[in-house]
């Protein structure tokens, strides 16, 4: 435990004072600077990609209502199979007079740097308040579907193979109850729970969410913060629940939440819900940040059902024993050691919080150990751990944004756009916090929400496709020099799920060893790139093993660097390389 019981008692108060929990931590001192030169270098090129509509996302100045602030996601996905990644984009909404442009957004990659907004012809134009997005392959044809959350009717749409998408959500059983209010639904993420080689469906609803009912800005103690009169919640509001609805075939869905356990699972402000095996079974489990209350780990029994272990696995809460405001969850492996640990990101005055895996399912909190918590200024969403370098250690980044643009005059010291962040991997556990090193797209100020990664240039690196509140989304492509090596690696299910969700792979480069995992949701409210990218440094060749959902393992030794591997489950494809564009 950190810290004096005298400390924490301070914490408490501080949590308890306004709705959203942050410690009041102050940032750990800065080491000296590495001076190690840092090769990637972030450009934000949105606008001559043709990403150039704003994401509209409530009030400008000002907001009255919680749901005003959280923002949505964003999705990296080859929707029409053609190599390249496209991005589809999750819009939300004002009170009031609505602009005509609110819409979600498709955009399908050319492949020579720019996109086209394909919206209207894909048939997904869309508006409502839009939270999270999914994607996964349900009925198992080869085509990648989606799946969107709001606050209001969720929404899914099956990718037609012929350039567009159908909403089938009546159709499919995935109507919520009726009632007089709205469902607030928020992370949701496709999982082969059962191993019957098709995928299942998990939402999770943020808050109970009544606007009737919710007092305005300044009206109670959960409505202000740092003495600003605010939004209310989510502290003093009723938190939401958990659905889980099984795949039956013929693009059906039941709701099995009571039989698997999930809907007697409550008292969490759930944001991003990942599908991933984090005790290594075979079953895939659920990991779920919870915002001012514990995060949740829904640990798949293999009988059907989920029991919540977040406390037991030491991933409910940091190592003060202390509820954060979790929003996005990024997964990888930061120590080289085959097992997925997880980062965490939390709100302003508080750390973000890194778990190491002990390669069983149990965690601890390295995040003063690693040296991540230098940094508490800043209220944090997407994030993941990927090597930005291809240096071979993967590094973090993360995106944030206050959630009141009313506090930015009265508290200058809280500004409402905030820069994005990286942290490089030193090795040995250890990271150095970079900002202007890492190029202009990453020192920008915006307010950020979702954030998806991927390679959408096919040139080898991680670029990344960011939500900016009330403007156009940043797409940062990375400019990283020839040198270091990299493998891509696709997986395709043949036996289990056609999209591998749960799936991870395990790359061993020199005597360097790193697992990641093929997941449906991920970052905060998004989907990464499904080709699992590895920086090799120096290496030029790989073994990998892929352990599939339900825990078949199959080894490819010696495969060359530098290019896309595809394994179909049994099978390895002729190894490629991949277009660039110019």
């Amino acid at each position: 435990m950190r810290g004096s019981a005298f400390a924490l008692v301070l914490a408490g108060a501080a949590v308890f004072a306004q709705g959203i929990a942050s410690r009041g931590v102050r940032p750990q001192p800065r080491g000296k600077p590495s001076g190690i030169p840092f090769q990637a270098k972030f450009t934000d090129v949105a606008g001559h990609a043709g990403l150039r509509a704003p994401v509209v996302y409530g009030g400008i100045d000002r907001i009255n209502y919680i749901v005003e602030t959280s923002g949505g996601g964003v999705a990296f996905f080859d929707y029409d199979n053609d190599g390249w990644l496209d991005i589809f984009l999750v819009s939300g909404a004002r009170f009031g007079q609505m602009p005509a442009d609110a819409t979600s957004r498709l955009y399908r990659n050319k492949g020579d740097g720019t996109f086209e907004d394909v919206t209207d012809k894909a048939g997904l134009r869309q508006s409502g308040w839009g939270m999270s997005v999914a994607t996964g392959d349900i009925d198992n044809d080869g085509w990648e579907d989606l799946f969107v959350t709001y606050w209001g009717q969720n929404r899914l749409y099956r990718n037609t193979g012929k350039g567009g998408f159908e909403e089938i959500t009546e159709q499919a059983g995935l109507v919520l109850p009726k009632r007089e209010r709205p469902w607030w639904s928020s992370g949701a993420t496709f999982i082969d729970y059962d191993l019957d080689g098709d995928l299942d469906l998990f939402i999770a609803s943020y808050i109970d969410f009544d606007m009737a009912r919710t007092p305005k800005p300044g009206q109670n103690p959960n409505c202000a913060w740092k003495g600003v009169p605010v939004a209310c919640g989510p502290r003093g509001l009723p938190p939401g629940r958990l659905w889980m609805f099984e795949n039956k075939g013929g693009l059906r869905f039941e709701d099995v939440s009571d039989r698997t356990g999930v809907s007697k699972i409550r008292g969490t402000y759930a944001m991003t819900a990942v599908a991933v095996d984090i005790d290594s079974d075979g079953w895939t489990d659920i990991y779920i940040a919870g915002d001012s209350s514990p995060s949740l780990l829904l640990r798949n029994t293999g009988k059907g059902a989920f029991v919540d272990e977040g406390l037991e696995r030491g991933i409910a809460l940091n190592d003060d024993g202390m509820e954060q405001a979790g929003m996005g969850i990024g997964i990888g492996d930061y120590n080289l050691d085959g097992h997925l640990d997880l980062f965490k990101t939390h709100f302003s005055d508080d750390t973000n919080i890194l778990y190491r895996n002990d390669g069983k399912g149990n965690f601890r909190d390295d995040t003063i150990s690693t040296g991540l918590a230098v940094e508490t200024r800043f209220v944090g969403w997407g994030a993941a751990i990927t090597d930005l370098d291809n240096d071979g250690l993967p590094d973090l980044f993360f995106v944030t944004g206050n959630v009141y643009a009313e506090t930015e005059k009265p508290l200058p010291a809280y500004p409402y756009r905030t820069p994005r962040v990286v942290f490089r991997n030193l090795g040995n556990s250890k990271f150095e916090q970079l900002m202007e090193e890492a190029g202009p797209g990453v020192a920008a100020v915006h307010s950020s929400r979702g954030a998806a990664f991927g390679d959408f240039d096919n040139d080898g690196d991680i670029d990344v496709v960011i939500v900016n509140l009330n403007e156009p989304p940043s797409l940062l492509r990375n400019d990283l020099p020839a040198g270091a090596h990299w493998l891509k690696v696709r997986l395709e299910g043949v036996r289990t799920n056609r999209s591998a969700i749960g799936a991870r792979v395990i790359v061993k480069y020199g005597n360097r060893r790193q697992a990641q995992a093929l997941t449906s949701q991920a970052s905060f409210y998004s989907v990464n790139d499904p080709r699992l990218h590895f920086g090799l440094g120096k290496e030029t060749k790989a073994d990998v093993t892929v352990i599939w959902p339900g825990g078949k393992q199959e080894t490819y030794p010696g495969l060359e660097a530098d290019r896309l591997v595809t394994i179909r489950e049994g099978e390895l494809l002729p190894p490629r390389r991949i277009g660039r564009a110019q």
